[in-house]
C-alpha cells in the first residue's frame, strides 16, 4: 500500500528546515548504503551523526506523532531518525530495495524497515526530474509531492529517484517498523479504520460503529507484535 500523507509539516517548518540545511554540509549519499546501493546511488546526505540533522528529525517525528492518518496507516512501533538528501546536477539514485534491517544510529539498536518514507521539501516546481518511482504488483507510480508532504509505502518495494535535470531536490528520508509487519494485514486495517471513521462522522456514534471499532481492536490484537 502506497499513501500520500499531505501537510505532515506546515510552509513555516518547511522554510525553517530548509533555512537550517542550506548552510550545513552535505556528504557522498554512498556512505550509508550498502555495496548494491553504492552502485546506483549518486546524491548527498547530511551524516548520519549530524547535530542539525538530529534536531530537524526531531521536529520532523513530533509532527509525525500529531497526525492521525500517517498513524493509522503506518502503526508505527520504532522508527530510524529522518535523515536528509539533496540531488541536483543529474543526481539520481537507480532502482533498489531498501535493506530489511537498519541500525538506529548511537543506540546500538537495529529495528526491521517494514514502511519506507520520503518527505518532501521542496516545491515540485523548483526542479525537473526527481520522482521517486515506486515499482509494485500494480506496475510503477511516480510520485512528486507538494513541500510538507510525505508518501509512505512499503520498504519491500523496487524504487528509484530520476535524475534531477534542473534546480535541487531536497527531502528527509526514514524507515518505520510497524506493529503489523504484514503489509496486507497493515492496508485492512488501515481501510477498516478509516470506514469507521466515514460512518461515524455520516452517522454520529451508534451500536454499529462500536461494534466495527471492537472488530478493529481484536484484530490489531492478534496481528501486532509490540
Amino acid at each position: 500500500m502506497m499513501l500520500h500523507v499531505p501537510n505532515v509539516l506546515s510552509a513555516q517548518q518547511v522554510r525553517d528546515i530548509r533555512a537550517a540545511l542550506d548552510v550545513t554540509d552535505w556528504v557522498d549519499g554512498r556512505e550509508t548504503v550498502g555495496e548494491q546501493g553504492a552502485q546506483v546511488k549518486r546524491n548527498r546526505q547530511l551524516p548520519e551523526h549530524s547535530a542539525v540533522g538530529r534536531k530537524l528529525g526531531r521536529t520532523i517525528l513530533q509532527a509525525l506523532a500529531r497526525n492521525s492518518l500517517f498513524f493509522s496507516a503506518a502503526l508505527p512501533l520504532r522508527f530510524v531518525p529522518p535523515l536528509f538528501n539533496r540531488y541536483e546536477g543529474g543526481e539520481q539514485y537507480g532502482l533498489h530495495v531498501d535493506g530489511s534491517v537498519r541500525s538506529v544510529p548511537g543506540t546500538g539498536e537495529q529495528l526491521r524497515t517494514d514502511l519506507s518514507c520520503t518527505l518532501f521539501l521542496c516545491e515540485p516546481d523548483a526542479y525537473d526530474g526527481g520522482e521517486l518511482e515506486v515499482v509494485d504488483t500494480y506496475g510503477a507510480h511516480e510520485v512528486k509531492l507538494p513541500a510538507g508532504d510525505l508518501i509512505l509505502y512499503p520498504s519491500s518495494s523496487l524504487h528509484r529517484v530520476h535524475p534531477v535535470t534542473r534546480g535541487a531536490r531536497t527531502c528527509a528520508f526514514f524507515w518505520v517498523q510497524s506493529m503489523v509487519r504484514d503489509d496486507g494485514r497493515r492496508a485492512m486495517l488501515f481501510e477498516l479504520d478509516q470506514t469507521i471513521l466515514k460512518l461515524r462522522a455520516r452517522i454520529g456514534e451508534c451500536e454499529e460503529t462500536v461494534a466495527l471499532t471492537g472488530h478493529y481492536h481484536n484484530l490489531l490484537r492478534l496481528w501486532a507484535e509490540v
